[in-house]
């Protein structure tokens, strides 16, 4: 996983794991890859996994059942995409829409593209390290 010095690495780090759980790949009552786990495979500190463990706690996205480990929420989809649907209309689409403002770029060349992007086969996140 690549990080950007745009945003906290326990964000991306949700972000990633928000990821997974949207695309089904971490299913709702799933165990999570334990702390440690997870902080090696991504190579960072594991209170940085716990920081996100802990927002995503707070979120209702994973839930901790004390000694077993983490686990995907049942309703963790609808939490995340909630989550992530709020912050991308209020962060990053005001940014998307002055770019398009400034580059000339009008609504029916957005359809056009967004339909060709709906047709493709939906991509994958990068695998962690140990995946390669």
């Amino acid at each position: 996983m690549q990080f950007n010095d745009n945003e906290a690495i326990y964000l991306q780090i949700a972000g990633y794991v928000g990821e997974n759980i949207l695309r089904g790949q971490w299913p709702p009552e799933q165990k999570i890859p334990s702390v440690r786990d997870l902080a090696a495979d991504l190579q960072v500190n594991p209170n940085t996994v716990m920081r996100t463990y802990d927002f995503l706690q707070s979120q209702g996205a994973i839930t901790n059942k004390r000694g077993i480990g983490f686990f995907v929420a049942p309703d963790a989809d609808e939490r995340v995409r909630a989550y992530r649907r709020e912050r991308f209309l209020q962060q990053e689409l005001p940014a998307f829409f002055n770019t398009i403002s400034l580059l000339g770029i009008g609504f029916e060349e957005l359809r056009q593209r967004y339909d060709q992007y709906s047709a493709a086969p939906a991509a994958t996140p990068a695998p962690l390290p140990h995946e390669n």
